[in-house]
């Protein structure tokens, strides 16, 4: 299929229409033997200027990993609590190692949204839907209707928290495995929301009776290889819009972040973690905190990419969010206004995955 992203005749509306409701995703036209991406696939000039190799990445620049090692004891905890109130105040992200989560947990959750996404066309259509009644939907692209282009990845997205999904409805293949994962990375989000709050010199249980803990929904990502790399990305630059993200990644790599003009390259380490900050955190920080851009490159690899990453959002839609009380002064203002998570999250899902951060709209 050509690439020709001018050619008028071209139906972009009808062409991801018909990728959309043949509900086989992007490992489906892996599968058919592709050796062009469609159209729609291929991303504007000035992103695909920023992915060419060396081009505005800083491979002499290497994200934090923290040892959790400890973390209740008061001398380690304090060192600790240093570390990640760097690693938020700078890149916005970091990475934990001994952090308790058994490493078979974790095999097995990767290897599981593995197997589900390499499950026959037809038993994963049956998952495949962009409403989230059932708090299951496997998709390719939450954006695509609304994105410039489309990036190369499918997901599986599971309603954790306030309710989880219903037992039934969860996928078969990994049902057990993404429940034992979500009530060890529950232990864990406890755990940093605390260490998190010491950074900011609040009270450590703060973020928890604000309810940041109580929402949160976990994606399975797929990145298949991609015959045109150059071309497209597997996720667009973006921010969360949450509290917290954790992020396991398998072996393979491609996730980066921005840090200034460049990018840094998020590079795997065996049973570690990935931590980042979100954008109802760097507003609740009064940005003391820093919600990072991040990206995940097209997969040139034989091997697909696997991940599986929860957002930590407020459990009460409709309370009033904003800066801390006790981090505003005369010295520091408020820099943001006060807003439900209901606005904010209908303002999220109506704009693509385009880097832009939501935090900007609430600045006073």
């Amino acid at each position: 299929m050509a690439t020709n992203v001018n050619d008028e005749e071209y139906d972009r509306v009808k062409e991801v229409k018909q990728f959309d409701e043949s509900k086989i995703g992007v490992k489906g036209l892996v599968d058919s033997g592709i050796t062009t991406i469609p159209r729609f696939f291929v991303h504007p000039p000035d992103v695909l200027s920023q992915l060419k190799p060396g081009s505005k990445t800083r491979p002499d620049l290497v994200i934090p990993t923290i040892d959790l090692s400890g973390v209740d004891s008061h001398h380690n905890r304090s060192l600790i609590v240093d570390q990640i109130r760097q690693a938020c105040s700078s890149f916005g992200f970091f990475q934990i190692v001994n952090h308790g989560v058994p490493l078979g947990v974790l095999d097995r959750a990767i290897q599981s949204i593995k197997g589900f996404h390499e499950e026959r066309t037809e038993i994963k259509a049956r998952f495949y839907t962009r409403g989230i009644g059932t708090g299951v939907s496997y998709i390719s692209n939450v954006d695509l209707y609304n994105s410039k282009a489309a990036s190369w990845r499918d997901t599986l997205q599971l309603r954790m928290g306030p309710k989880m999904a219903d037992h039934d409805q969860i996928p078969e293949i990994c049902r057990n495995e993404v429940i034992e994962w979500d009530r060890e990375i529950q232990r864990l989000g406890e755990v940093l929301s605390g260490l998190m709050c010491e950074g900011l010199g609040v009270e450590t249980w703060r973020l928890k009776e604000m309810t940041c803990l109580e929402g949160r929904t976990m994606v399975g990502h797929y990145y298949p290889k991609c015959p045109q790399p150059d071309l497209t990305v597997g996720l667009a630059y973006h921010t969360d819009p949450g509290v917290l993200t954790v992020v396991q990644q398998d072996h393979v790599g491609g996730l980066q972040v921005r840090y200034g003009e460049d990018w840094v390259d998020v590079k795997p380490v065996p049973g570690a973690l990935v931590i980042n900050v979100g954008d109802l955190l760097q507003i609740i920080s009064n940005e003391v905190y820093k919600s990072a851009e991040h990206r995940v490159l097209a997969n040139p690899s034989d091997e697909p990419r696997v991940s599986i990453a929860v957002f930590f959002n407020p459990g009460n839609r409709d309370d009033l969010y904003g800066p801390l009380p006790e981090l505003i002064s005369s010295e520091k203002p408020a820099l943001y206004r006060q807003f439900t998570l209901t606005d904010f999250m209908t303002r999220f899902f109506k704009k693509e995955l385009d880097g832009k951060s939501l935090s900007n709209y609430y600045k006073l």
